[in-house]
């Protein structure tokens, strides 16, 4: 159990250093993630009991002082409410805590103007940095924080500019994924429920639709929704059933879209997979359990919000700004895709 000083007074780092037998600098670089590899393993050891057996508790305030930073990394996400986010938000935690920093998060509820209420909110704060995961096409935003020194990365969008380094899904292998599947099952008229043209995941996901099909040496309808929800994507949906009534399978650019899928097929008196094979991509949670179960495409996302805090802790350290990171995804095969009937 760890124990205080007599009176219970706070644990400094001068006890800490004491206890372990060394300096005081040598105490702060072995507890620092950012200068913990100029100290040997055992001098880090010895310090880490030492801390944890007097239940030393480093002081943020004053360690920004020295710093001039606030060891604080600002999150902006689109939506809460959507099953993929809070694994990004909490891969992005998870990094950053084991770097020494605390997360600030932010939703936006896919508002322009609150989004960027947000952002000046979180840069008022004097965060070291933000991670975006509401990034669009055309984006005013990002070219004013590189002017105001904000070191931004990126998450699950890309940007105009590609020297905003970001950590994306592979859409072109994902959709690849789904189309492959659907044309092996036997499907050739096959359909995209398109995400919205002002994001890049919208944007790259019909565009490796188009290219997929072509590489079969099909042609795909396309039909774009509004936004990634369940109503926008029924809508859609129902536009590309009534425009192309032959299709026998649909490849929606979200679960979402999907979910509105499934209800454009019901809508028509058809079944999903028996009747028109629908496959999504995210896999949610409980997408396994709808009826049928999605096949769909899944990205790790909590992996990707990790990454995305590792690469702005790099840049923050000095480091140079990677290229775009894109993780592989792989599909789910469920009830939900089955041969043309």
């Amino acid at each position: 159990m760890a124990t205080n000083r007599p009176g219970n007074d706070r644990v400094n780092l001068a006890d800490v250093a004491k206890s372990a037998g060394v300096h005081v600098s040598t105490a702060s670089r072995a507890l620092n993630p950012a200068t913990r590899s100029v100290v040997s393993d055992a001098t880090v050891a010895k310090v880490m009991e030492a801390a944890g057996r007097l239940g030393y508790r480093p002081n943020p305030l004053a360690r920004g002082l020295r710093t001039d930073r606030t060891f604080t990394v600002g999150i902006v996400v689109p939506d809460l409410e959507n099953p993929l986010f809070p694994p990004l938000v909490r891969g992005a935690e998870g990094a950053l805590g084991a770097e020494g920093y605390s997360l600030l998060v932010g939703n936006t509820d896919n508002d322009r103007e609150h989004t960027a209420a947000v952002v000046s909110a979180l840069v008022d704060q004097r965060v070291d940095g933000l991670i975006l995961a509401t990034a669009e096409l055309g984006d005013g935003m990002l070219p004013a924080l590189r002017n105001e020194g904000v070191t931004v990365v990126l998450v699950n969008r890309e940007a105009d500019d590609p020297s905003i380094p970001a950590v994306v899904g592979d859409d072109d292998a994902g959709v690849g994924l789904a189309v492959d599947h659907l044309v092996e099952l036997g499907h050739r008229a096959i359909g995209h429920v398109a995400g919205p043209h002002r994001l890049s995941t919208g944007v790259a996901r019909a565009a490796a639709f188009r290219d997929h099909m072509k590489r079969h040496g099909l042609d795909g309808a396309v039909v774009e929704a509004g936004w990634f929800q369940m109503e926008p994507g029924l809508a859609a949906a129902t536009e590309l059933l009534d425009r192309h009534p032959g299709l026998t399978a649909i490849v929606a650019a979200n679960d979402l879209l999907a979910l509105g899928a499934y209800r454009a097929v019901i809508e028509t008196g058809r079944k999903v997979g028996a009747g028109v094979s629908v496959t999504g991509y995210n896999d949610m949670p409980f997408v396994d359990l709808m009826m049928p179960p999605l096949t769909t495409v899944r990205v790790p996302y909590r992996e990707m919000g990790a990454q995305a805090a590792r690469t702005l802790v790099a840049i923050l350290g000095g480091a140079e700004p990677p290229d775009t990171v894109r993780m592989a995804p792989e599909l789910c095969v469920r009830g939900s895709t089955a041969p043309p009937p």
